[in-house]
């Protein structure tokens, strides 16, 4: 039986998906993002992550469940969970079975077929690291084309879907950029709503820890005031 490995787990989250959420936050991810603040869970060989078998996790979810409610449920995250697809579409097999809502926070970046993982998701964060192939190579270090895959997919089992884009000062901040994006968004079937997350620096401290350059060092933070009209207009006329 696969074993996932899995760098932690919060257990009432309140952004990560509608209502309060178990979050398991997956070990490992092919991205290099300019911006990511989670370097920790780039390596499969990190020592302090845990292994463990599915129903293992799923127990471990099951003690939050009183907190669900109506609306809440697990959200697996990252690093990257679709580089554990085996793993993953087990547990997530496992949480419908016993009538668990599910949801996929992921850039879309895995291996295989993504069919068994979407069958028994609920709701896919997707996060939109650029829309052009040469922005995408430049936020991500990959190429778009498995982004690209994995979206298909998602709109083929029509299957929610919440837009995440991270918005950095001197590159993905401008008007131009902020435009482009509303057309691509329009292109995109099933969304219910748009996030747009200001660039932070809060990990930028694991760089150093870990003796990695931090790639956007000097860039200043955001605040969540500076996207509000933005946000309010990328989610204007959403018809889903």
């Amino acid at each position: 039986m696969t074993k996932g490995l899995i760098h932690s787990i919060e257990s009432m989250g309140l952004v990560d998906g509608p209502g309060i959420r178990t979050v398991v936050f997956m070990q490992g991810c092919r991205l290099r993002c300019i911006y990511c603040h989670n370097p920790d869970t780039w390596s499969m060989e990190n020592e302090k992550a845990q292994q463990m078998y599915p129903e293992e996790l799923v127990e471990r979810i099951e003690r939050f469940r009183p907190y669900f409610g109506s609306k809440g449920g697990v959200t697996f995250s990252g690093g990257e969970p679709l580089i554990q697809p085996d793993f993953l579409a087990e547990v997530l097999k496992l949480c419908k079975a016993r009538g668990i809502s599910t949801c996929l926070d992921t850039a879309g970046v895995g291996r295989g077929s993504y069919d068994r993982i979407l069958k028994n998701t609920d709701l896919v964060l997707l996060d939109v690291k650029h829309y052009t192939p040469e922005g995408y190579r430049q936020m991500t270090g990959g190429e778009i084309d498995r982004f690209n895959k994995f979206l298909e997919d998602v709109q083929k089992y029509r299957i929610p879907i919440w837009i995440r884009h991270v918005v950095v000062p001197g590159y993905t901040d401008s008007q131009e950029h902020l435009e482009g994006l509303e057309r691509y968004i329009s292109s995109i079937r099933g969304i219910d709503r748009v996030e747009l997350l200001p660039y932070h620096t809060l990990g930028e401290y694991k760089y150093k820890e870990m003796g990695i350059k931090y790639p956007l060092e000097g860039v200043p933070a955001m605040r969540e005031e500076e996207l509000a009209t933005w946000n309010e207009r990328l989610n204007s006329g959403l018809a889903g």
